[in-house]
C-alpha cells in the first residue's frame, strides 16, 4: 500500500526513531510499503519517519544513480540492484574527506541543495531477520545511507546547509508546511489547514 509522505515541519521528522524489536506490530507489511511509497515517489530512500513513525527504519534502492553515465561501469554496476533494509543502524564511523553532492527529500519536494558528507561509512544495523552486522559503504550508497540515517535520528538535509542557503529557501520551506507544493505523490503537510 502507498502510503502518505510526510511533509517537513511534521514533528515526527525531529524525532529519535526508537528501536525496533522482531515482534514490531506488521514489521513486514511496513516495510514492504516503504519500498512500494518509495518506488511510487521516484525516491532511492526512505526512513520510516517520512511515513509517521518514529522508529530505527529505513529502505534504500540505489537502482536510478546506476544510469548516470558520468559514472564509471563498476560505480554503476553496484548501484544497479543495491537494496537493502536498515533497522536500528546505528552509525560507527564516518571517514574521508568530506565530498558535496546536490540533495534532495521525498519530505521536502522542490528543494535542492549540495550537502557535504563523508564518502565512506561503517555501520551497524540488522535487516529483517534481526541478525546484527557490520558494514562498510562508500560513495553514493553511502551518501543515501547517510541521508536516511539522519531521518532516524532526527535531521533533515536542510540542517546540514549554510545559514544563507536555509534563508534562501524559507518561503519554500513555509509553502511545504502549510501544503502549497505539488508533487506526483501523496502526501501529509502539518500545518495545511483542514489537514
Amino acid at each position: 500500500m502507498i502510503l502518505p509522505i510526510i511533509g517537513y515541519g511534521d514533528p515526527v521528522l525531529r524525532k529519535v526513531g526508537e528501536v525496533l524489536s522482531p515482534e514490531h506490530p506488521n514489521l513486514k507489511e511496513t516495510i514492504t510499503n516503504m519500498y512500494e511509497t518509495m518506488y511510487n515517489a521516484y525516491g532511492v530512500g526512505l526512513a520510516a519517519p517520512q511515513v509517521g513513525l518514529a522508529v530505527r527504519l529505513f529502505v534504500i534502492d540505489t537502482t536510478p544513480f546506476s544510469d548516470d553515465e558520468d559514472l564509471e561501469d563498476a560505480k554503476q554496476k553496484e548501484l544497479k540492484g543495491f537494496k537493502k533494509t536498515f533497522i536500528n543502524a546505528k552509525m560507527i564511523k564516518e571517514e574521508g574527506v568530506e565530498w558535496s553532492f546536490n540533495e534532495g527529500c521525498l519530505s521536502i519536494p522542490d528543494v535542492r541543495e549540495d550537502v557535504y558528507r563523508n564518502p565512506t561509512i561503517t555501520i551497524e544495523y540488522c535487516e529483517e531477520d534481526f541478525v546484527m552486522k557490520t558494514e562498510v559503504f562508500d560513495g553514493l550508497i553511502a551518501r543515501v545511507i547517510q541521508h536516511e540515517y539522519d531521518h532516524i535520528e532526527g535531521i533533515l538535509f536542510t540542517d546540514k546547509i549554510s545559514s544563507l542557503k536555509k534563508r534562501l529557501i524559507q518561503k519554500k520551506l513555509k509553502n511545504i508546511l502549510e501544503g502549497k507544493t505539488f508533487q506526483e505523490y501523496r502526501m501529509k503537510f502539518f500545518g495545511k489547514k483542514g489537514r
